[in-house]
């Protein structure tokens, strides 16, 4: 009985990280235009993945999912986003899940810090990333600003999301509830 519970939680696991996966491809190919480029919303879907999974689910989602989201609509900065988006979830699932009560306002707090962190590598791994990507620095620093705005939205989506949606309880209430039983 033990192990059937263990693979329905694999199994449960692989469909959520799927789906969440499938979610940043997605969000990769839908562009808010703004002056000078597009703003992708696909932060958001990568810092609430990296809240709700394990490290590696979230690299998955993040790292490997931006990189089939590049690779199939814009492929230049493709093992930038593999690097960058990897990094950034694994750092937020790791700091996140270090308070185990996710009810409580320390929980927040974590959430809210490891996301801030994930912001910042995003925001670093990508001015850096187009630079050396397009050879040049100026055009990343054009860039700063959407770059800036596209990880504070994953920031604060994810949290709302994730608190204030009840993602989390849903997920903890549907998708972990095997291992609390």
């Amino acid at each position: 009985m033990n192990n059937s519970l263990k693979n329905t939680d694999r199994v449960k696991w692989m469909v959520v990280t799927a789906l969440f996966l499938a979610f940043n491809i997605i969000m990769a190919s839908i562009g808010i235009p703004v002056p000078g480029g597009h703003l992708y919303l696909c932060d958001a879907i990568i810092c609430t993945a990296a809240l709700l999974l394990d490290p590696l689910g979230a690299f998955i989602v993040g790292g490997v999912g931006s990189f089939l989201g590049d690779l199939l609509f814009y492929p230049a900065p493709m093992f930038v986003s593999l690097v960058t988006h990897g990094l950034q979830a694994v750092v937020i699932s790791v700091i996140a899940h270090r308070v185990q009560d996710s009810s409580t306002k320390k929980h927040f707090a974590f959430s809210l810090v490891a996301t801030l962190i994930g912001g910042v590598i995003m925001v670093v791994g990508y001015t850096l990333g187009k630079i050396y990507v397009y050879s040049t620095f100026e055009y990343a620093m054009i860039k700063l600003p959407y770059e800036i705005a596209q990880a504070a939205i994953g920031v604060v989506s994810s949290l709302f999301l994730y608190y204030k949606a009840g993602l989390g309880n849903i997920f903890k209430r549907n998708v972990l509830n095997a291992e609390n039983n």
